[in-house]
């Protein structure tokens, strides 16, 4: 296939970085174009996605069109509005299921209304309490998280995490990953303590003991010298962010600045 490529500056991004159209000349797409966009170290993206990781919070790409290269507005506008009026359709009630863990729950049985015979003085309806605010929760659904895991901007798999010797997994086929998936999700859905499976007899059958509120893990105790290591590590990373903000805002002055002196220039 015969096509034409076009290369040139994109001034909507960071000094570098190069805008490439490929027209296609034969075939049966004869006439149309792709759009790429190349950093100033050479690597190629493809789509506004792959840029948007690439980029993180450097640019802000909210109004940036991937096609033409420039900055619009009004296109931003537009989204923000049709986002506004979706939003605005949908009932009031339903929850947000966008940050839900991939969890299959048993669906309730006996959804059919009970009729009550009020001519009988001995009538009576029950209602289970349990069963109306609480669904039943598959067993070892924990397993269906084995594989994921955490990437930065670059797609790069970070390092797992390493849980402290006390934690001993349990369940059938259960492993560390497990268990680390297992603790994340238990604290991402429930404000509850993580206590463990405290009962012994989830050891000998947990298909038959398990508590499905705690994660798949044995009963732990947490010490004086774990709350202190944790305390440390928390301090650590609250050091680390200080650093990146203001990196990050160093050099959003110092791009600031550039700007003005090429207006001034």
């Amino acid at each position: 296939m015969v096509m034409e490529k076009k290369r040139m500056d994109c001034p909507s991004l960071p000094p570098g970085w190069k805008k490439e159209e490929v027209i296609r000349k034969s075939g049966l797409s004869a006439g149309k174009s792709d759009v790429y966009y190349y950093s100033p170290k050479g690597k190629k993206f493809r789509s506004k996605p792959q840029l948007s990781r690439y980029l993180g919070n450097t640019v802000d790409l909210g109004c940036f069109d991937f096609r033409t290269g420039k900055m619009m507005p009004g296109k931003m506008q537009k989204n923000k509005q049709r986002l506004r009026n979706e939003n605005l359709t949908i009932n009031k009630g339903k929850p947000d299921l966008n940050t839900g863990l991939p969890i299959r729950q048993t669906a309730s049985i006996f959804k059919q209304p009970v009729t009550k015979v009020v001519n009988h003085p001995s009538n009576k309806v029950k209602t289970d309490l349990q069963r109306a605010t609480e669904q039943p929760r598959q067993l070892f659904w924990e397993k269906r998280l084995k594989g994921l895991s955490a990437s930065d901007i670059t797609e790069e798999v970070l390092r797992s995490m390493e849980l402290p010797k006390g934690l001993t997994s349990l369940g059938p086929d259960t492993s560390d990953e497990t268990l680390l998936s297992a603790i994340s999700s238990a604290l991402h859905m429930s404000s509850s303590p993580i206590t463990g499976q405290t009962t012994s007899a989830a050891e000998k059958n947990p298909a038959i003991w398990l508590n499905t509120s705690q994660p798949l893990c044995k009963a732990f105790i947490v010490t004086d010298q774990d709350i202190r290591e944790q305390e440390q590590k928390v301090i650590q990373a609250r050091r680390c962010l200080e650093d990146a903000l203001m990196v990050d805002r160093m050099a959003r002055a110092s791009e600031s600045s550039r700007d003005s002196e090429d207006k001034a220039a």
